[in-house]
């Protein structure tokens, strides 16, 4: 037990080689297997992570306020007062973070692998739109938020920036946690600064549909949510971002989800949620730590290829029109449907399989 807890603590610390040489005396296990185990668990606690950390950590807080450890508390939030907009700034990322072992081997449990059509110029700034959502986004964090699959030496000069839920910043611990990705919230003041005040070389990575789409991410149905979507490409006319879109062959794959129509009690009460709290509670359906064949948070090990599309020149317009708007979605619409056609049965679909646009 103690040579796996030290596996996997030098997994954490980016030590990837002392991993396996670690493991080297648990002659009984054989070496996949221990690089399975070692998948899954990178990828449980990144679930458990983005579900239970912020909210399990602002309950220990609350607690040591009411013990003699209440100096913990006191000066953590002091330090959250301090650093409150730090987020909205562009964030605090870590390079020694992005580069985790651990990363690595949670692209490999799907796998997860990126691949790039055209350059991304760092004389320019970017706002790729990611779709689908699927139930986590997984490939969008493997892909932009850590190293694993290599973005930085596909796209040299670019700094991508995941935009996520800004109600995931006000939770301690886990704000701190998803900035040292590159995370940063998915508002107008965040992306503004990014792609106003950090210069050019700036990638934001919007999951255009976001937990409304969400709520249709099932296996075998390729479909986004997009048509009325459009406050990203105003940001991009605003700052003179060029759209970049992003499809993620597989990331509807990895979790079954049980969907309620539309009409439905299920679905509103899915919606009323959404509205008001900023996302939407999913039943989805895993599998479980010992087997595929039960039920459990852990995704389905299925391969996730996101391919990053032909970027669209976009001019700088303070103040777009509702025709400027139009036409530059339009463009988008139109570039995300080729990049599905083109490449999408390199990745197991049908000729006939097509994109539906919500």
């Amino acid at each position: 037990m103690k040579t796996i807890i030290a596996a996997y603590s030098g997994a954490l610390r980016g030590r990837g080689s002392s991993v396996l040489s670690a493991l080297q005396d648990l002659s009984w296990l054989s070496k996949s297997k221990v690089e399975k185990q070692l998948q899954i668990i990178s990828v449980m606690q990144w679930i458990l992570t983005f579900l239970f950390l912020g909210v399990s950590c602002s309950i220990v807080l609350l607690y040591f306020l009411c013990t003699d450890c209440w100096v913990i508390t006191v000066v953590y939030f002091a330090w959250l007062v301090f650093d409150w907009n730090t987020p909205v700034k562009g964030g605090r990322r870590s390079k020694w973070v992005r580069n985790w072992a651990m990363w690595r081997y949670f692209r490999d449990y799907f796998p997860i692998r990126l691949f790039k059509t055209h350059n991304l110029l760092t004389t320019r700034n970017y706002i790729l739109g990611y779709h689908p959502h699927g139930i986590f986004g997984l490939g969008a964090f493997c892909n932009f938020s850590t190293e694993a699959t290599g973005v930085g030496q596909k796209f040299p000069g670019i700094r991508p920036y995941l935009a996520t839920l800004a109600g995931n910043f006000r939770l301690p611990i886990l704000r701190d946690y998803l900035m040292s990705g590159g995370i940063c919230p998915v508002n107008r003041d965040s992306i503004d600064y990014i792609l106003s005040k950090k210069g050019t070389g700036n990638a934001v990575v919007i999951v255009v549909g976001g937990a409304a789409e969400s709520l249709n991410c099932v296996p075998g149905k390729n479909s986004v949510t997009l048509k009325n979507r459009k406050g990203f490409v105003r940001l991009a006319l605003r700052h003179g971002a060029d759209l970049v879109p992003v499809y993620s062959f597989g990331e509807n794959e990895v979790y079954k989800q049980v969907v309620f129509e539309e009409g439905s009690w299920g679905r509103w009460v899915q919606e009323k949620f959404q509205k008001h709290v900023g996302f939407a509670p999913c039943f989805f359906l895993g599998r479980s730590l010992f087997s595929s064949n039960t039920w459990g948070l852990l995704p389905y090990s299925k391969p996730i290829n996101t391919v990053v599309g032909e970027p669209i020149t976009v001019p700088k317009i303070e103040n777009p029109s509702r025709e400027e708007v139009d036409f530059y979605h339009g463009l988008y619409m139109s570039s995300l449907g080729k990049l599905f056609d083109k490449h999408k049965t390199k990745f197991g679909l049908l000729e006939t399989d097509v994109l539906e646009v919500n």
